[in-house]
């Protein structure tokens, strides 16, 4: 049977992207992949058609209105109106606001904020019309619960702070139109970046999590498949972190 149901994860070729496009295809979706370069795209691909998915791939650089626009485009082409759109892209740049370029800036702005904003906003007069939809916005631990790291990474906390606020203001303004927003808050995930942390680095924050443990990328795509569910029909407007109990 052809999958009834249609999603859009952005920047999902690797890492936790493709950990939530994988679920939701285990979850009967057609699933976009989108991805800048062709990196990784054709074995993720591959890793869904095995698990039974139905998966199409479409190369777009979200940072970019155009290419958030012609992105959504190309999907209503390819799977049909979208159910779900999971916003998922998050370039992270350390380094201090006062050695911050204009275009370290720009790109942190316009990678984690821009294109949700971008993508919705091409997104929701289909979901307006049909009456239904699901947007996940995947933000980070450190912008909501703690100051944390945010001095270390200025302009990328500030971005995914904003995200935050767009879906609680989404949240509220799409509600009449049956479309939920909600997000998720990943704390420290095993994704590829993590592999190149010191023993030392990995077990010092290891000491802080309660859990004792990094999460899995399975873990957060967990998450959003609750939320984009029937099983959170009554859950708008909610950040579900997933952090192993840090930052209480």
């Amino acid at each position: 049977m052809a999958p009834s149901r249609t999603a859009l994860v952005t920047g999902s070729t690797r890492g936790i992207g493709r950990a939530i496009a994988l679920r939701l295809a285990k979850d009967g979706y057609a699933v976009v992949l989108n991805h800048a370069s062709d990196h990784g795209a054709e074995e993720a691909c591959e890793e869904i058609r095995r698990a039974g998915g139905t998966v199409h791939a479409v190369r777009a650089d979200v940072s970019e209105p155009d290419e958030c626009r012609r992105l959504v485009r190309s999907s209503y082409g390819a799977v049909g109106p979208l159910d779900v759109l999971v916003n998922n892209v998050g370039p992270f740049l350390e380094r201090p606001l006062a050695e911050t370029s204009d275009d370290d800036w720009r790109l942190m702005q316009d990678g984690n904020l821009g294109s949700a904003f971008w993508c919705c906003r091409e997104a929701l007069p289909a979901m307006r019309e049909r009456g239904r939809g699901a947007i996940v916005n995947i933000g980070a631990l450190n912008a909501e619960i703690s100051p944390g790291m945010t001095h270390e990474a200025p302009a990328y906390f500030v971005a995914k702070t904003a995200l935050m606020m767009m879906t609680r203001t989404l949240s509220r303004s799409e509600g009449p139109y049956g479309i939920r927003v909600n997000a998720v808050s990943p704390g420290f995930i095993e994704t590829e970046s993590y592999k190149d942390w010191s023993d030392d680095e990995q077990r010092r924050w290891r000491s802080l999590i309660p859990l004792g443990r990094f999460g899995r990328p399975e873990e957060v795509a967990d998450a959003v498949s609750f939320l984009v569910s029937d099983r959170a029909a009554y859950v708008s407007g909610a950040i579900l972190t997933v952090h192993g109990g840090l930052w209480i």
